[in-house]
């Protein structure tokens, strides 16, 4: 979901003080700390740096104790930006904002005056304590190990987005999204290593872009055309609210049956038609020919979309009516039919269900998700809120399922002829008038997981 055409906005906003982005690399010994942390969690899968600290001699009660503490410290707090349209904008995270502190600061004392608010000052002081017990540790078994290596190639890595003028690629982005940026602030982006290990890591906030990098990466090009995906994300964001609230109208305006799901789709799309296609492409002078993204709704329809996205940029223009017309088009005209597809409309959805338990499964059974809600009561009020938004909607009853099935027919016009019985168990999927689905499983016996399999 991306630009629209305030482009006077835009030059004022872009050019501040006639200065071009900046992009500062560098390595940050306190994102890597953290990170190291948050990897030796029992709730981590295995990885290198678990692997490394379980044979190390520092694998005893006392720094164990530590990783559990560490591991029980709240960081999930966020807000919401109530006044644009919904899942145009990304919820603010706590946990964004301290990583961008562990970047922007050189040590905890700097860390810890600027973070101090986002968190309760305990866990503040327990985050920077386990961060200073295991700084030294994760530069024994980590760092310096892979020190020389790591840092001729952090010079390799800013020697490569000097020559190939990085920062225009932003420029690019701010336009085609008709989005703004104060390019007083400079981009920062950091880096470290990540031995043993094939491919990177990539992650974008704020004005942050983070990743672990394989201590023998030797070819830039997609570390690049990554790094710029995550970084058209935030230019995405922060487009402004009457941008976003154009677009919002546009999708909506639209008479096709698959506008809602297109537009729950676009934002990944554009970020792997704009980083993966047109970067990849200008800095290795020829087209991706592989997967660009491996999920393949987004894979595929970014390339579809990739030459209206590449005339957009070649004739310096954002996008606009025309722009999210054709986009709906393209969606419309060679994937009708992901508009039914499970795989496809679970990644946004909100479950209501009294069985907590239903969530968990459904976690498991459609692990990639882009926006999600959850609430563990069936009411008029929760009903409501559900219906505000753009989402898949899933209800599952299992209690008292002839008053909750009555009161759910009754908030849904397009359940009210439906022959459906409360006694007998059943799954259905109906569209709905604002373009999203309507999943209700009826349980009685079988589990969520077979109710699901039933549509």
């Amino acid at each position: 979901m991306k630009n629209i055409i305030l482009l006077p906005i835009l030059f004022l906003t872009t050019m501040t003080f006639g200065q071009k982005a900046t992009f500062n690399i560098k390595y940050s010994e306190q994102l890597a700390v953290f990170v190291f942390l948050q990897n030796l969690s029992e709730n981590y899968p295995e990885n290198v740096f678990k692997t490394e600290f379980q044979k190390s001699k520092y694998n005893i009660e006392k720094y164990t104790a530590i990783i559990s503490k560490f591991d029980k410290l709240a960081f999930d707090y966020s807000y919401r930006f109530e006044e644009f349209p919904y899942g145009s904008k990304k919820t603010m995270q706590a946990q964004d904002l301290l990583k961008k502190n562990m970047i922007e600061t050189d040590n905890l004392n700097d860390f810890k005056a600027r973070s101090i608010g986002f968190i309760p000052n305990k866990t503040l002081i327990d985050l920077a304590e386990s961060i200073s017990e295991f700084t030294p540790i994760y530069n024994e078994l980590i760092y310096n190990p892979n020190k020389e290596k790591f840092e001729k190639q952090l010079d390799g890595i800013k020697k490569y987005s000097n020559e190939h003028h990085i920062e225009n690629y932003f420029e690019t982005g701010l336009l085609f999204y008709n989005s703004s940026w104060d390019n007083s602030i400079p981009f920062e982006i950091a880096f470290y290593p990540l031995p043993n290990s094939k491919g990177f890591t990539a992650q974008a906030f704020c004005n942050n872009f983070i990743s672990a990098v394989q201590t023998d990466l030797n070819s830039y090009k997609d570390l690049f055309s990554v790094m710029l995906h995550e970084t058209y994300h935030i230019i995405y964001d922060e487009q402004s609210l009457a941008v976003k609230t154009e677009i919002d109208t546009y999708f909506k305006e639209s008479k096709s049956k698959c506008s809602n799901y297109a537009y729950q789709l676009m934002n990944e799309v554009l970020a792997t038609a704009l980083g993966n296609g047109y970067v990849y492409e200008q800095l290795d002078g020829k087209i991706d020919t592989g997967d660009w993204y491996n999920k393949k709704y987004i894979n595929l329809m970014a390339k579809k979309i990739y030459p209206l996205v590449v005339a957009y940029i070649d004739q310096k223009k954002s996008i606009d009516k025309n722009f999210i017309d054709a986009y709906i088009r393209i969606y419309e005209e060679n994937f009708p039919n992901w508009i039914n597809e499970l795989d496809n409309i679970m990644t946004y959805r909100y479950v209501l269900s009294e069985n907590e338990n239903d969530f968990n499964v459904i976690h498991k059974m459609f692990r990639y998700r882009s926006r999600t809600e959850y609430e563990d009561q069936i009411t008029v009020n929760s009903i409501e809120k559900m219906k505000q938004t753009p989402l898949t909607k899933v209800i599952i009853i299992s209690k008292n399922n002839a008053e909750k099935l009555k009161l759910v027919k009754s908030k849904f016009v397009e359940l009210k002829d439906l022959k459906i019985k409360a006694d007998k168990e059943f799954a259905i999927k109906v569209f709905l008038e604002d373009k999203s689905q309507l999943i209700v499983l009826n349980q009685k016996e079988s589990t969520v997981e077979v109710l699901f399999n039933k549509l």
